[in-house]
Formats: C-alpha cells, structure tokens, sequence
C-alpha cells in the first residue's frame, strides 16, 4: 500500500489558492489506477545526474493520480538540465472528447505565460533604439497623454465617488513591463474605477491591437504611474507599442524575429491549419470557466493579438524559449538579446526593490518579486515552497506554468489545461520537483532558500 504524506499547509499561493502540499508516494492498492498511464516522451535516455529517480517517480505519480481522480484530462510535464530534458512525461488525453493521448505537439493557451515573450520582443527593440524604457507611452500611443487617475472617495451622502486628478508623471514602458502603469482590467476589484472598465464593454466585438489601446486610453487609471503593481492590460498596451515601434503586427514581428529563427513553429494567437485544431488539449467539461468566460477556442479567428494573454504553444516551443533566457539571451549558436538586457528583465522592479507596491492580489506569490514579464524569486515568502533566491516563474489562467533556476541552468514546465486546480497542483508540483533534486550534486550557486 502507498503513503499519503502531509509535510505542510502553504497560504498566499498565486491567485489566492490556499492548499495542502502533499507527498504523494503511490505504489500499488492505494489509488486507482490512471486513466491513461504516464507517457514518456523523451527521445534518448536522460542523464538523470543531480536527480533522484524516486524523487521523479513522485512526480509522476502525483499527475497519474491527478488524472484518475477526474482533477485533470491531461497533462504534459518537462524538467531540463543544462538544455538537455531530463524528465518529460505526458499524462492522460489532450481531449477527454476524443481520448487522443498528450503528445509532443499538443497546443496550449498561455494566457498570462504570453507575457514573458511579448516582454523579450519589446526588449529586442529597446535594443535596436526603436524603444526605450523611459519613452512614455503617449509617445507611441497619443491618447495617453494627459492620462488621469481615479481617486474614490466618500460623498456628502456617505456614497462613494470618484474623483479624476491629473497623473503626476507619464505612463513608461518601463510601466507597462513591470506592471505599474495604473491600467487595470475587470478582474482588479477596485470599486467604481474597476465599474468604468466593466461598463466599457473592452471585449465588445472584433477588435485589433490598435483599437483596444485606444479603447484603455479613454478610462482612467486605478494609481498613479509607477505606484503599484497590478495585474491589467499593460502588456496588451506593450503589444500595440511592439507594432507602432515596429511598423508590423506583433504576430508578424514576433514570428519575424523569434518564433522563426528560434523553431517556435507551433507558437501563434489562433490556430488556423484546422489539421492543428485537433492538436489542441481540452480541459475536463467541468472546468472550463475563468473568471466568468468560458476558456478561449484558440479556433475561432481574431484581430486581436493580446500580447498580454493571447498565444498558443508547445511545451517543446516554450522550452527553446525558457532555455534562450538561461542561456542569456542566445541558443543554438543565434543570439536574440544580449545578456545585459536579460539580466535588466531577472532584475526586482518592485518593492523593496523600488518604490512600487504589489497590490493586494499579488501574483508572484510570496517570495516572489517581479521584473519584467515575470516573477523573480527575492527571498523565501511565508508559504513554505521551497526554491532558490534568483527563480524565474509565472503561469497562465489556463494552468500553464513554468520555474526556472538560472545558476542551476534548470528549467521547469508545466503544461496543462485547467483553470480551478492550478493554485492547487502548483505548489504540490514545485515541492516534489524540489525534494527529487540532490543538493549535493551538482553544487548550486544560488542561495538555497530550504537551509
């Protein structure tokens, strides 16, 4: 019989989940058994040095169970050590409809993971002088000038109001990266202001980059630039500015200068080769509801390219892209950003760091500060997952999810379709990955925050 341990409670994770970590040890007459076994997806046999294959097992038997339990359809897990795959496991189906297994080619909404790649394109202009982190964005977008901000205060019946004062400085692109230009989205929770974005209908029809930054530009901001970090739009404003910058659209630059040249061939915002569409992995028929829309069918054909939650992709694709950032900005003998400039984007951009404070929904999670595009691990948090100081990591509203530990040149990746059991599985996951890494071999550079 296995054994089902409890090692500790973990509150604060990403998104508000407030979970049990687990060590799921599952042998034989605990559990039932999965739907569909695991799947082993690598090509060569894995040079498993610095890992316990027990530890591994673990993870493996935490998704068979996931999956025969009815928590998940499927999922596809990847860990990858100096840019060779150690571990890469499929698990379940792609579609519980057709019952197709996961397979390399599986495509997944990123939701929020498009940020990281729509923040390393932006980066690749600021190289090329196209962009500067200090432009403001009315450079690029005029309708943000003179941007006012909304101040909710009581009324002289006890009601509230808003007030709309000037912002004292302009919106950055610096802003927009590291999200703190006071653009917010529906989902911020912060009384009338957040009123004025519901009522504007922002999603209403068949919109293009340009057309939804204008329609932002006419709300007012939830702070003032440069205050606070919080989670709207101001990637999906970056994305315009990438195009206005560029002279093309972001999918075209970015297929241009990165999915091309970096064999992304299966990254884009909608799926139009309808041999593809059945490549797409499918939630379970009871968790398909983020927030109160039902999950995007990357089929159904757009204008928008939201840089800020848009793109499709591949475990294998987002891999290449994940070890470019290990590799500081180069991989496979091209190099697609300078390593001063990928070192600016692992760099803390919020408090302690700077002056601006995380909201009160912070995602990066405890621990976790933010640079640009992603979370950047600055100190051990309340929550009790362990890792190293310098990890890289964000996810997506999908389930989609990645961690990276730069000074051990060790990615992880998480692909999977399911929007109500990611604050679960997340912290359950980097623990087990954690435990199955042996500390002694290799040395790790980076702090280990577990000692």
């Amino acid at each position: 019989m296995g054994s089902l341990v409890v090692i500790r409670k973990c509150q604060g994770w990403r998104f508000g989940a407030v979970c049990w970590i687990v060590l799921a040890v599952v042998t034989t007459g605990w559990f039932a058994a999965p739907a569909t076994a695991a799947n082993n997806l690598l090509s060569e046999q894995p040079d498993l040095t610095g890992f316990s294959a027990s530890g591994l097992q673990r993870v493996t038997a935490l998704f068979n169970d996931e999956v025969a339990h009815g928590n998940l359809a499927g999922a596809i897990m990847l860990i990858q050590h100096r840019g060779r795959p150690v571990y890469y496991q499929g698990f379940g189906v792609r579609d519980p409809q057709t019952q197709a297994p996961m397979t390399t080619d599986t495509l997944f909404r990123l939701y929020s993971m498009t940020k990281p790649v729509t923040s390393v394109v932006a980066m690749m202009l600021v190289e090329e002088g196209k962009l500067s982190l200090d432009d403001p964005v009315s450079k690029f977008i005029p309708s943000f000038a003179n941007a006012k901000v909304a101040i909710e205060r009581a009324g002289p019946d006890g009601k509230p109001v808003l007030d709309l004062v000037p912002a004292r400085r302009p919106i950055s692109v610096l802003d927009l990266m590291r999200q703190s230009s006071g653009i917010i989205s529906i989902f911020s929770e912060l009384g009338l202001v957040t009123k004025l974005y519901v009522d504007a209908n922002l999603m209403a029809g068949d919109f293009d980059n340009r057309e939804f930054a204008e329609r932002l530009a006419k709300l007012p901001l939830a702070y003032q630039p440069g205050t606070v970090w919080d989670y709207g739009h101001s990637t999906d404003v970056l994305g315009r500015i990438i195009e206005v910058a560029s002279g093309q659209s972001l999918y075209d630059f970015e297929k241009q200068r990165l999915f091309d040249p970096l064999r992304m061939l299966d990254t884009s915002y909608y799926v139009t080769d309808t041999q593809k569409a059945a490549r797409i992995a499918q939630p379970m028929p009871h968790d398909r509801i983020i927030g109160k829309e039902s999950i995007s069918d990357p089929t159904v054909i757009r204008k928008w390219q939201s840089g800020g939650g848009g793109l499709v992709s591949t475990a294998q694709d987002y891999a290449r892209f994940l070890q470019m950032l290990l590799n500081e900005g180069t991989l496979d003998g091209k190099r697609y950003l300078t390593p001063e400039s990928v070192r600016l984007m692992k760099k803390n951009e919020v408090s302690p760091a700077t002056d601006v404070k995380p909201w009160a929904y912070y995602y990066p999670g405890a621990g976790f500060g933010y640079g640009l595009g992603f979370g950047v691990r600055i100190g051990p948090g309340s929550d009790g997952v362990p890792g190293y100081i310098g990890e890289l990591a964000w996810g997506g509203a999908a389930g989609t999810y990645f961690w990276a530990y730069p000074d051990q040149d060790m990615v992880m990746l998480l692909m999977v379709q399911t929007p109500t059991q990611r604050g679960r599985i997340q912290p359950i996951l980097k623990t087990l990955v954690y435990e199955a890494i042996e500390k002694q071999l290799p040395p790790f550079g980076s702090p280990d925050l577990n000692k």
